[in-house]
């Protein structure tokens, strides 16, 4: 399949130019100098567990996708695993941020479960992320005082958390319809698509049927409690990481602070960018701290540190499964991409 067909190299190549504007804002003034000074004084004491914080994080995470496939089927937590890291890989390495559909093929095909109800409980993860993003940020607001000048960051900071919940809202709106009245959706997806031909209407109602069977909550309290409970426990981890890196290079900050940090690259990787999120990642951490008056040269450091730390672990340790579960990487692109 070329790569026009895949329909994939103009917003890659559109990516690529986005992250090298802000990798060419973020060096332009630059002392290479006090870069590499800010990288000797870095205590690597603290590297190893915020490597052992993040990858905790990613286990919790299949954790949390074994309880949203309850309602479907009781999942291997080694599947899980397996597809959570090579899912998080691929976001990583290939275009259009084709992790999450990369991460249902993949389980799929262990599981021998539709792709497209595997794809909905994806949907369902990433809106019980955004909700408690939406809390860390109230949080945030409520308790951390930006330094005089940046009122206008926080401002934007509070409207960037209304449009998100307002979306999510939205998005769970539709879907609670849409589920409810599956049988009306579906006819009138069905009449929707009447100008098209028989072929792709006919392939794509069972996808959609299949997604609409995909998107359902359990209802026993213990499982809904453990879906809550590892949000929490996502995140705090993921807080925890950056406090950790943050520490290695002597910043001693609140830990709102850290919380204040990754809600702002959570919004940067919402941000169209190349594959691995280079530029918009290190451009949302190196203005964070430098919103309390840290030199932009240990920013960076911590910035190129923290990516460092959430890119290659996963990555290598993806196309170790890769390998071993004998994935085809190029097949997995291409079906995901149908």
């Amino acid at each position: 399949m070329s790569a026009k067909k895949r329909g994939f190299d103009k917003k890659l190549w559109a990516g690529i130019a986005i992250s090298a504007f802000f990798l060419y804002i973020l060096f332009r003034k630059i002392d290479t100098g006090l870069l590499w000074a800010a990288f000797a004084e870095m205590d690597y004491r603290y590297i190893l567990p915020a490597v052992a914080t993040t990858a905790a994080g990613y286990y919790v995470r299949a954790i949390r996708w074994k309880y949203l496939l309850k309602p479907l089927k009781n999942t291997s937590m080694r599947n899980l695993f397996h597809s959570t890291i090579i899912g998080y890989m691929a976001n990583n390495l290939l275009p259009a941020r084709l992790g999450e559909l990369v991460r249902a093929y993949t389980l799929g095909e262990k599981e021998q479960m539709d792709k497209s109800a595997v794809f909905a409980t994806l949907v369902l993860d990433r809106l019980l992320d955004g909700f408690t993003v939406l809390i860390m940020l109230v949080i945030t607001l409520m308790t951390l005082r930006l330094p005089e000048g940046m009122e206008g960051a926080q401002k934007s900071l509070e409207y960037g958390g209304y449009i998100t919940l307002g979306f999510y809202l939205l998005v769970i709106i539709c879907l609670v319809v849409l589920r409810k009245y599956s049988s009306w959706s579906l006819s009138f997806l069905g009449w929707l698509l009447k100008p098209f031909p028989d072929k792709f209407r006919n392939r794509i109602l069972p996808i959609a049927g299949s997604f609409l069977d995909g998107v359902r909550f359990s209802s026993r309290p213990g499982e809904v409690m453990a879906l809550l409970i590892s949000s929490v426990v996502i995140w705090a981890l993921a807080v925890w990481s950056v406090d950790l890196v943050l520490r290695a290079f002597g910043i001693d900050l609140p830990v709102t602070a850290a919380m204040f940090i990754l809600i702002l690259l959570v919004f940067a990787v919402m941000v169209p960018a190349s594959p691995g999120f280079v530029g918009t990642y290190h451009a949302a951490c190196v203005y964070g701290l430098m919103a309390f008056s840290f030199p932009r040269e240990k920013a960076l450091s911590v910035a190129l540190t923290a990516h460092a730390i959430n890119f290659f672990p996963v990555t290598f340790l993806g196309l170790y499964y890769v390998v071993k579960d004998r994935i085809s990487l190029r097949d997995v692109e291409s079906q995901s991409l149908r």
